[in-house]
């Protein structure tokens, strides 16, 4: 097991809502002593530990010979209406994460940590749900040594883009969160914050054993 500042974190996704939070985390921590930022455009972010390369997602290469990485985080995705289609959608949601998964195995990665969704789930009738349980489902085939698959609820965080949609279910699930008790507490909104903290906290054994990680589970482990 790497020692305190010798390891080193890949994460794909570092611009996004969830992706930023956590990207700040791995800078922070004295775990980490190399962070590798896999970005599409330079983020003009500047730190001793941070690493940028340039990469296309959707021709990832599947193999680097001078980049490795103990721990990866998958902080990709995207919605329909900002992807434009369906079948854009599903490549960045589960074409990208798969091609990393791909990489974090031939690095030798010993930790992969995906952001998919509450409900993912590969036989369900709901496109945006099997598409999540499908990106889960595939790159749980590939054998890599510990998966989690972070299930977040509704995010809850600032967006560059407008999505009025999302705008007004935060407003209402803040509002009515108190009285989601039992089974509900799942559907509550949930910090972007505490999801990066969770996705720490996993990759350096502080959570649960690999698996899905239901969103209840990731706000505790996300509490400050």
């Amino acid at each position: 097991m790497p020692t305190p500042q010798t390891r080193t974190a890949l994460i794909a996704g570092a611009t996004g809502l969830v992706g930023r939070e956590l990207l700040a985390m791995l800078l922070a921590s004295p775990e980490y002593g190399r962070v590798v930022a896999l970005v599409r455009r330079p983020t003009g972010l500047q730190h001793a530990k941070l690493h940028e390369q340039i990469v296309d997602f959707s021709a990832l290469p599947s193999d680097t010979p001078d980049l490795r990485a103990d721990d990866v985080f998958c902080c990709l995705g995207t919605t329909i209406r900002v992807a434009g289609s369906q079948a854009a959608f599903r490549a960045v949601d589960h074409d990208y994460p798969l091609a990393l998964g791909l990489l974090a195995r031939k690095m030798g990665a010993q930790h992969f940590l995906l952001i998919s969704a509450l409900g993912a789930d590969a036989a369900s009738k709901v496109f945006y749900n099997r598409t999540k349980g499908e990106t889960e489902r595939d790159l749980a085939n590939l054998r890599l040594p510990a998966l989690w698959c972070m299930r977040p609820s509704l995010l809850d965080g600032h967006r560059a883009e407008s999505r009025p949609g999302e705008r007004v279910a935060l407003v209402f699930g803040r509002a009515v969160a108190p009285l989601m008790l039992g089974p509900l507490r799942r559907y509550r909104p949930i910090s972007t914050v505490a999801v990066a903290r969770a996705m720490l906290r996993c990759a350096l054994g502080e959570g649960p054993a690999p698996g899905a990680v239901e969103s209840e589970e990731i706000a505790r482990l996300g509490e400050a």
